[in-house]
């Protein structure tokens, strides 16, 4: 470098460090005194903690979160954060300045919805890195929340979420005119072996979903049977929770029981049950022919249509739920099942699809309603009950076992109350007939 070229490089060093130190500065006849003409100093970020983000970073799946560069497009579709202050985006930053989240409530919040893996450019994935910390602080002793510390004992103790006795699983049956064969029992050949699941066999609204899934499997002709008090949770949501050893040990039992049985499909009632035996199953050992109930009825449009004689005159809307949609891909077919109900008005929500909103149980959401109102401002439900009053629903539709109470409470808490109804799809098809 010339010695003209360092005497200039000096000067301006010297014109800048003497701008930039002058406590009374008039620039053109201007007065710009204060402490914020100096917001050119050098600002250097070197003293970060950023022990949080490698522990992270360090689990095993959870690696992902080290590849976030805080483009923030997943903040706008999160869930969370559309009734509070969440989103991976933010997570990282708080990561990067000295955050436990193995201490904290942010790992709890996160219902593991997909919205943010389906817009991040560099796929950073909270579906693995989730129950992966979760894991890690259950066996590090770390605090949970009680209402899941809850649920994992009934799980663990009864097989179920709600801590009911195996026994009563098929109570709900024994008020049916229809037959439900009990195969833990009579063990014979059947063509569809039907999961169940526990809010259909444990809770009323969901006993009301599982009686009319039964008259309309039985009107249709089907040959179905149930694993009877032999079933047990699918154990997708403890997973997710960060018990994978519980859902390791539901699994081994189902996978037993299926193994037990003759039958060439597998029908179950809900997206997490799908999806736990489509896609975790497998890695145990067990691989089964599975579709949800909407995918199995819809194949068989042709011959229930001219059994729905009776005309839903209703405007009518539908929740997508996260774990059938976006994580497995299937709109279609609750919607094919929808329209072929007779005088049905139907619509869609400015949220659906890919963009669905997420009603807030999964990830273990379903169990942590508590620990989520000290957090966020409105439930997820909530706001998704308001949205389908906003297009003018007369009945919010679901086709997943956790989606029936939770709005129906939202309903309630919303002052919508005798405004909007919430049912079951296999309701709707069950009142037609």
């Amino acid at each position: 470098m010339s010695q003209f070229h360092k005497t200039m490089m000096r000067k301006e060093k010297e014109k800048d460090q003497s701008f930039v130190q002058k406590e009374n500065a008039i620039v053109d006849g201007i007065d710009i005194s204060g402490h914020w003409n100096r917001m050119y100093e050098p600002r250097e970020l070197t003293s970060y903690d950023t022990s949080g983000l490698d522990a992270l970073r360090d689990i095993p799946g959870a690696e992902s979160i080290g590849w976030c560069y805080q483009c923030a497009q997943c903040i706008g579709v999160c869930p969370v954060d559309n009734v509070g202050d969440y989103g991976p985006r933010k997570i990282f930053r708080k990561l990067q300045t000295g955050l436990n989240i193995l201490d904290s409530a942010d790992l709890w919040q996160c219902t593991t919805c997909m919205n943010c893996l389906r817009v991040c450019p560099k796929e950073v994935d909270m579906i693995k890195i989730m129950p992966a910390a979760r894991e890690k602080a259950i066996l590090d002793g770390n605090e949970v929340p009680a209402e899941l510390q809850e649920m994992f004992q009934n799980t663990a103790e009864y097989g179920n979420p709600m801590g009911e006795s195996a026994r009563k699983r098929t109570k709900w049956a024994k008020k049916l005119d229809v037959d439900v064969r009990d195969l833990s029992k009579n063990p014979e050949a059947v063509d569809v072996l039907w999961f169940v699941g526990d809010y259909y066999a444990y809770h009323g609204r969901g006993n009301d979903a599982a009686s009319a899934m039964a008259r309309v499997f039985s009107r249709l002709g089907v040959d179905f049977g149930t694993l009877g008090a032999e079933e047990k949770c699918d154990g997708d949501s403890q997973r997710l929770a960060g018990e994978k050893g519980l859902f390791e040990m539901m699994a081994e039992h189902n996978i037993e029981q299926f193994n037990s049985q003759e039958f060439n499909k597998l029908v179950v009632s809900g997206p997490h049950a799908y999806n736990a035996i489509k896609n975790e199953y497998p890695k145990m050992g067990g691989t089964y022919n599975v579709e949800h109930y909407t995918q199995f009825l819809s194949a068989m449009i042709d011959k229930l249509k001219p059994l729905m004689v009776n005309s839903f005159d209703k405007k009518v809307t539908f929740h997508d739920p996260c774990y059938l949609g976006r994580h497995n891909g299937e709109y279609d077919a609750p919607r094919a099942l929808l329209n072929a109900v007779p005088g049905i008005e139907f619509g869609e929500m400015f949220r659906c699809k890919e963009q669905g909103y997420c009603c807030g149980g999964g990830g273990g959401g379903m169990w942590l309603d508590g620990f989520m109102s000290d957090n966020i401002n409105e439930r997820l439900s909530e706001n998704r009950v308001k949205e389908a009053i906003a297009v003018g629903a007369e009945v919010l539709a679901v086709c997943c076992p956790y989606e029936v109470s939770r709005f129906e409470d939202a309903v309630k808490s919303t002052g919508n109350e005798g405004k909007l109804e919430v049912l079951d799809i296999i309701e709707i098809i069950d009142r037609c007939m």
